[in-house]
């Protein structure tokens, strides 16, 4: 497998017509709002890195005089979420570990980046700031390199009960995700708290294709119902400089790939469902990183979920892995231990 930088810049590529809409429309209310008296503010989404490199991820907004501290624990949803105001390409200090660095948050404001730092495994902190306002910490859990296992995990569906048809989903994680309106799936919790206890210091990632916005209210469900902390990776909204929208699964798919060249030598339990393309991008997964797997575990939907859903995805693609399936994390669990020579739990 070919090793690749993971600090090599990426030439920018040419943008969507709408992109470019975008970014001029943003100018205009971004110079408004700078007129009007607005300062930076950063909010930090956790994390993860390795032996001397952190991933941090947060982004940076725009906020009324005195708001600065208050947005990275506001409860911001709805449309109000959406119509918030990111400043875009801004430079951003990382601190941590005895060094700093400086990079650059994207066109909506989203800092995604990977900068040399060393910390001790487990969960650390690095600070972030921009000019004219106060660092906050940006939580990172650190991969001890002898893990060997590590969960990543779905979201929607998969630890939350979503109750709503597939093609609203992204409109409602969007406009109008509040965590007190979802429920967890029964038994997930407690499957991914056992895993846990039986592998300490292994990594959990919540995949998801919801967008940024909606960060601050899954961190939220995930603690209040006793979910593992783990970091997040989602996307972002709107067009790119190929599409209108961004493709979820094509999110995924990428995401899953980076993992395997950062972490070559870790295994990964793989948990989706079976109403979306967890079952395809697993299975591909799986046969193109044979040695990155150690298992996938799908959540099949019930009757009506399936139905909102849009009927059940399940993919002709399959690994020589163990796949098990049940409705639920108990019987999850179950399946999963009674794989001998999986180990899982």
């Amino acid at each position: 497998m070919e090793e690749l930088d993971p600090f090599a810049r990426i030439p920018e590529p040419i943008k969507h017509t709408a992109a470019r809409v975008e970014d001029w429309l943003h100018e205009q209310r971004e110079a408004i709002a700078l007129r009007a008296g607005r300062l930076p503010a950063i909010v930090a989404y956790p994390g993860y890195g390795g032996d001397g490199w952190v991933r941090v991820l947060a982004r940076v907004l725009l906020v009324e005089p005195g708001g600065e501290r208050g947005a990275q624990y506001e409860d911001v949803r709805g449309w109000r979420s959406f119509t918030s105001l990111s400043l875009n390409d801004v430079d951003v200090t990382i601190e941590g570990g005895g060094v700093r660095h400086v990079v650059t948050a994207d066109r909506g404001g989203v800092l995604d980046a990977i900068v040399p730092i060393r910390l001790d495994p487990g969960w650390q902190e690095v600070t972030v700031s921009v000019p004219g306002s106060a660092p906050v910490v940006a939580p990172v859990f650190v991969v001890d390199p002898a893990t060997r296992f590590g969960i990543v995990s779905d979201i929607d569906d998969t630890v939350m009960v979503t109750s709503l048809p597939r093609p609203l989903l992204a409109a409602w994680n969007a406009f109008v995700l509040d965590e007190h309106g979802r429920t967890p799936v029964p038994g997930m919790a407690v499957l991914y708290e056992r895993i846990a206890q039986q592998h300490p210091g292994s990594p959990f990632i919540y995949l998801s294709t919801g967008a940024w916005n909606a960060a601050p209210a899954l961190t939220r469900f995930l603690s209040r119902n006793l979910y593992p902390a783990g970091s997040l990776l989602l996307t972002d909204w709107g067009p790119t400089h190929d599409r209108f929208f961004r493709s979820g699964k094509e999110h995924k798919r990428a995401q899953l790939r980076r993992l395997a060249r950062e972490f070559p030598h870790m295994q990964w339990l793989l948990v989706g469902d079976d109403g979306q393309h967890d079952e395809e991008l697993y299975g591909e997964f799986a046969n193109a990183h044979p040695q990155n797997v150690r298992a996938v575990a799908i959540r099949a939907l019930s009757t009506q979920e399936a139905v909102l859903a849009g009927g059940r995805k399940h993919a002709e693609t399959r690994s020589m892995h163990p796949w098990v399936w049940s409705s639920n994390g108990g019987g999850l669990a179950k399946e999963l231990g009674a794989i001998p020579e999986l180990a899982v739990l």
